[in-house]
């Protein structure tokens, strides 16, 4: 999510070491860790299967008008330009290309705060949804329909992102209309734990996504895959999303990340309240500037925020692996990810969990992961087996540092030992009853 604030003058950016030093302001003090939890859910009409416009009376548009007298500021580009998004103390709610209704998290110490504000946030936003008609929905990709149907909100950005992804990959606009994510932000100390940490995200980032998988419907039918979301990601980009192969062969630093961002084409350049197209990657913005104007750090942050990896840094680290599902198991989400990387001996029992791939290795396991979910195989162990222990090494590391954060891992522990991904119940709900609004009442937030 990113409101693309104004610019107000941003100081000059003219050399990489600027680049790397934005991104090492990030580091935190062990005790002062924060996480946090972003949400994305679907609206559709409460008991049918249409797209939800940004206009009219049961719009999107209008979700948001009746939101913001309990507490919300709202946010718009320009006095004349509608309302894109709701801020409430540190949180926000902010809307996806296709509608999609974001919640991004204070951020918390615990997971279980965060969890505790997901829920009182999905519980406000259904009882106000249900008065204009309308339904959340949480699953990763739309079951129907196509991105031809759905219609864009009014934000600037997403004009400028219309034209340029579609030119670098051929789902580019089925992940910006038809995707849901649960992400989860969190802090690290130095490079040397930045380090670590992104690694081992990006290594275990197959199991979140088989844990996690739920979107095995496309255009009303089985995909043949466990998580259409994360198969349509793999065609959005190269230059932008996926694995760097740096987090496979030990070279990863702060300067790894950044040479891979400045090698990146840039989507859009903000210049005066306009989003020009520069046609030219962030290290030639950052070299030769942009008709007569240089780079600044606003620039770095805008295009941070347009690249998409598994493992995202900015001042914080993003894990991306994970589909959307309902508000229990989201909140299993920054638990499982405080256990395995905030108590120092799990994240050294998740580095032994896995063998060392490589990064073609690696690519092999999340396909398998994206296709079979928990009932796939990496070389001969069950994927469901490694997910079961990650969550089990997860929960010993907040019985060590949090013991009360450990009961939000239940859910999670329930699907690993079952070995059946979430998306597993969508096929069974398919299968019973396949009719699109039979399929999104049965997936509603209640």
């Amino acid at each position: 999510m990113s409101l693309d604030l104004a610019q107000n003058d941003s100081p000059e950016l003219t050399s990489v070491e600027q680049c790397i030093d934005w991104i090492r302001e990030g580091e935190r003090k062990p005790q002062g860790f924060l996480l946090g939890l972003e949400h994305e859910k679907f609206l559709y009409p409460t008991g049918g299967s249409a797209p939800v416009p940004y206009e009219g009376p049961s719009g999107v548009g209008a979700l948001l008008d009746a939101l913001t007298p309990q507490g919300y500021t709202p946010f718009r580009e320009a006095p004349d330009r509608p309302v894109i998004a709701l801020a409430r103390d540190k949180a926000t709610i902010s809307l996806e290309p296709g509608g999609q209704f974001e919640l991004s998290g204070s951020p918390f110490q615990t997971a279980r705060e965060a969890h505790a504000e997901n829920l009182r946030h999905l519980r406000e936003v259904r009882d106000t949804a249900a008065g204009l008609g309308l339904s959340l929905v949480t699953l990763g990709y739309r079951p129907t329909l196509t991105h031809r149907d759905i219609p864009w909100m009014p934000k600037s950005r997403y004009g400028a992102m219309r034209e340029q992804l579609p030119i670098r990959g051929g789902r580019a606009l089925d992940m910006m209309l038809m995707t849901c994510t649960g992400q989860v932000s969190l802090d690290w100390s130095d490079e040397a734990d930045c380090v670590r940490k992104t690694v081992l995200s990006a290594r275990v980032s197959p199991l979140l996504l088989a844990l996690f998988a739920n979107s095995p419907l496309q255009e009303g039918r089985p995909a043949g895959l466990m998580s259409v979301r994360s198969r349509v990601w793999d065609a959005v980009d190269p230059t932008r999303c996926g694995y760097l192969p740096s987090f496979f062969d030990g070279s990863f630093s702060y300067r790894a990340y950044v040479e891979w961002a400045l090698a990146a084409p840039m989507l859009f350049l903000r210049r005066d309240g306009a989003y020009l197209d520069p046609a030219m990657t962030f290290g030639d913005l950052l070299k030769k500037g942009y008709q007569g104007s240089p780079a600044t750090v606003s620039d770095w942050q805008d295009h941070l925020s347009t690249l998409f990896p598994e493992v995202r840094l900015k001042r914080v680290m993003e894990i991306r692996a994970a589909d959307a599902v309902g508000g229990e198991l989201t909140g299993a989400l920054p638990a499982l990810m405080r256990g395995l990387l905030y108590a120092p001996s799990a994240l050294d029992e998740a580095e032994q969990l896995l063998p060392k791939l490589t990064y073609a290795e690696h690519q092999r396991f999340h396909r398998e992961a994206q296709e079979k979910g928990l009932g796939g195989q990496l070389d001969r162990a069950p994927i469901a087996e490694l997910a079961r222990e990650l969550v089990e090494i997860a929960h010993r590391g907040l019985l060590a540092i949090d013991p009360a954060d450990a009961p939000l891992l239940e859910p999670l522990r329930a699907v690993a030992a079952s070995g059946r991904s979430p998306a597993m119940d969508v096929l069974d709900a398919w299968h019973a009853d396949p009719r699109p609004e039979a399929l999104l009442a049965r997936f509603s937030v209640r």
